[in-house]
């Protein structure tokens, strides 16, 4: 039986910046010109002063576990080989807050408040997914 193929993200033309960033290895968020608070989703406006004045910048990286869980069963599907894995808020250095996969550990010793950091993971020629490792 054929394993069916990971789905791939969706790009709206404000979101594109972020995904072209992600493919050179750089995490990225958009920031308010008018009253500096960053944000993530990527958005047309500000969601706080509703400016439409806002740009992209360069993120740490480093972020903390807010929330996760550990997905053991998830057949069928295309994540199948790779259950477990862990799917998690992350609260970045920033204050954003960003849903991803924690790798590069056992699933089972992530903890809440945990601090990890991006690496980004080809999913193929058009997107690399940014992923969080523990530091």
């Amino acid at each position: 039986m054929d394993r069916p193929k990971k789905p791939a993200p969706i790009v709206n033309d404000w979101a594109r910046p972020f995904w072209e960033a992600a493919r050179q290895g750089k995490l990225t968020i958009q920031q308010c010109k008018d009253c500096k608070k960053p944000i993530f989703y990527p958005r047309l406006c500000c969601p706080h002063c509703f400016s439409e004045d806002i740009h992209w910048i360069e993120a740490s990286g480093k972020a903390t576990v807010y929330s996760y869980t550990v997905v053991e069963n998830n057949a069928p599907s295309a994540f199948i080989a790779d259950m477990p894995y862990v799917v998690a808020v992350v609260r970045l250095e920033e204050g954003v807050q960003m849903l991803s996969n924690i790798v590069g550990c056992d699933p089972y010793e992530v903890k809440c408040d945990m601090p990890v950091q991006v690496t980004f993971e080809k999913l193929d020629e058009e997107f690399t997914l940014p992923k969080f490792k523990p530091i």
